[in-house]
């Protein structure tokens, strides 16, 4: 099936509107990490807000039976002598669930008592009748070490990828497909810093999941690119760079169009659970089907471009004939 048959879009000569178009994006996002950077959270310096898989704590849900007041429920735990404590609706309305969580503890021994003060407070404090759903508790030191697992896991699937395109292409295309998942990342992390969302370990698994995603896209691209190298050896680089991306064109919106629905239909209805993973995953296809065609692919034709200012020999690997 070929939605744009015969497309011709000059997609290079628009790279300068691309260029703006991430650069507004990703300074965006940088600033917004740098302040969530300098105003730390219960002492913890972080670039976006962090879930308590992170950060560490105790995550209270609590299910009530007539709807729940969260000013009194914020009274109800200040007068028990717990302070700072977010509470946030949670779910749809009409289930009358709330969020209750506490900040970092520096003991791991008192984890645990904080759901039974949460509890006692709302007790003593608030007359509304309720049913604890679900706790969630995590030390500070499992908080770092998955921190810090997390951002090695993103860095090896990148390394991993660079390795992979350097050898199935060349280091160039190795280079530009990682460019374009760093700026992926880059971006779609700026829009939880931006949006004031909580990273958690789903987060974490959507992320790689886009980077992997974007990678695929990236790839279907570059491989078209070195198809029609070997067919049109001597056409211009960012002539043959706009055929190829116009000649995937239905592939990309068919595929990336059909992703985002379903993702976008998690994201409406799936329920607070799922929504940083699916939010995630939003942003990331969208930002992901556009980098493969805004930046991966206009980094070949600069790179060719300024090996030819240093007199160099400026070539693109082709695809082999197939043998019959």
């Amino acid at each position: 099936m070929e939605l744009f048959h015969g497309a011709n879009v000059d997609w290079l000569g628009k790279k300068w509107y691309f260029l703006a178009f991430s650069m507004i994006f990703s300074v965006a996002g940088i600033i917004s990490m740098g302040w969530h950077w300098a105003h730390p959270v219960a002492g913890l310096h972080s670039p976006v807000p962090l879930g308590v898989d992170f950060r560490g704590g105790t995550e209270v849900q609590v299910q009530f039976a007539q709807p729940p007041d969260i000013n009194a429920i914020r009274k109800a735990t200040d007068a028990a002598g717990i302070h700072d404590a977010s509470i946030v609706n949670y779910d749809v309305p009409a289930n009358h669930e709330v969020l209750i969580s506490l900040p970092e503890q520096t003991n791991e021994s008192t984890l645990d008592v904080g759901r039974q003060r949460i509890e006692d407070a709302l007790h003593a404090h608030y007359d509304n009748p309720f049913t604890v759903r679900n706790v969630q508790v995590v030390g500070p030191t499992v908080g770092r070490q998955l921190e810090r697992q997390a951002g090695l896991a993103t860095l090896y699937s990148m390394l991993g990828m660079l390795v992979y395109l350097w050898f199935r292409f060349q280091l160039i295309y190795g280079v530009a497909a990682v460019v374009a998942c760093f700026h992926d990342t880059l971006i779609t992390v700026g829009a939880f810093a931006l949006t004031d969302r909580e990273i958690s370990l789903t987060v974490i698994a959507a992320i790689l999941t886009l980077v992997g995603y974007s990678m695929n896209d990236t790839i279907v691209v570059f491989d078209r690119i070195r198809e029609n190298l070997r067919i049109s050896r001597r056409e211009p680089l960012p002539v043959l760079v706009n055929r190829s991306i116009n000649q995937t064109l239905s592939r990309t919106v068919l595929t990336s169009g059909l992703t985002f629905l379903t993702v976008l239909s998690l994201y409406v209805f799936g329920g607070e659970v799922l929504k940083g993973f699916s939010f995630a995953l939003v942003v990331g296809i969208l930002i992901g089907t556009y980098s493969s065609i805004a930046v991966a692919a206009p980094m070949l034709v600069s790179w060719q471009e300024w090996r030819a200012k240093k007199g160099k020999v400026a070539t693109l690997p082709a695809a082999k004939r197939s043998r019959v």
